[in-house]
């Protein structure tokens, strides 16, 4: 099982596959924002990694960092990110202080478009 580790959080053990902004809000218990219910649409799902960032992504993230202007280095969207490796990362956008009313639509068990994958 991957290892998650939440900056001020902790650490958690995750199940192998599953996507990093539901481990986030299940296992991590943050209020990790996800408005477009995970479908890579926003960057509500935020999160800087400090180690373990994969090294490939979607072609839906790559395309919604560029149009977003998210630049900052290790910033991806947990939204299409599998755990399948120990990871630690910041949470940068949360429920707490964003005025919404709550985190965000469900979030599918997949990884929503269907993922194509590319390098970051």
């Amino acid at each position: 099982m991957p290892k998650l580790t939440v900056e001020d959080v902790g650490t958690f053990d995750v199940p192998a596959g599953k996507r990093l902004v539901q481990a986030l809000t299940d296992e991590a218990g943050t209020d990790q924002l996800h408005a477009c219910g995970g479908v890579s649409r926003c960057t509500t799902c935020r999160v800087e990694f400090v180690e373990g960032e994969p090294d490939k992504m979607t072609v839906a993230e790559k395309e919604t960092l560029k149009v977003r202007e998210v630049t900052q280095p290790g910033v991806r969207l947990s939204c299409q990110i599998t755990c399948d490796h120990d990871m630690t990362v910041k949470v940068i956008s949360r429920l707490e202080g964003s005025g919404r009313k709550d985190q965000g639509g469900p979030v599918a068990d997949e990884i929503q478009p269907e993922p194509q994958w590319t390098t970051k």
